[in-house]
């Protein structure tokens, strides 16, 4: 909870936070600014970055050889403090507060999750690494027709 409180003292309804750039490596660097929790997301997205899709991955174990995309965005989430065990993108669509948050947006369906972590999305679908099939970053933004967007339970709203 200590992240969120975190997330809450940089977070203001009238500012747009700063975006993470990605790197030609794929590796995502945070803004200086972002709030501690923000960077530990990045961080650890870019340690699983390279691993493959696999069905159920990250829900058995935080530490596993592939992850789906509800393992995926579950285990960025966790470094930063904000879960304590993993959902799968069902559980994604109740998760935290409806609407944008300023740093973190979660878009769930039934089917799938994805994040959008200061201003890049972090998937296991459409990612401009690879193959595309794994978890993954990428500066371009897919359709959310069919998502619920959710943030951080206390997270102010993004103004935009």
């Amino acid at each position: 909870m200590l992240a969120v409180c975190g997330l809450l003292a940089a977070a203001s309804a009238n500012a747009k936070a700063p975006e993470a750039v990605l790197l030609p490596s794929g590796r995502a660097v945070a803004p200086a600014s972002a709030p501690p929790a923000v960077k530990e997301m990045i961080q650890a997205a870019n340690h699983i970055r390279h691993r493959p899709y696999r069905w159920g991955g990250g829900h058995r174990s935080w530490r596993s050889r592939g992850y789906d995309c509800s393992g995926s965005v579950s285990y960025v989430m966790h470094a930063a403090g904000l879960l304590d065990s993993p959902l799968d993108s069902t559980g994604f669509i109740h998760w935290g507060e409806g609407g944008a948050g300023q740093w973190l947006r979660i878009y769930a369906n039934h089917e799938h999750v994805f994040a959008v972590i200061a201003g890049l999305r972090w998937d296991t679908s459409m990612t401009t690494e690879g193959d595309g099939h794994g978890p993954g970053w990428s500066e371009e933004m897919r359709s959310t027709g069919g998502f619920r967007l959710r943030h951080p339970l206390g997270l102010l709203h993004a103004s935009s």
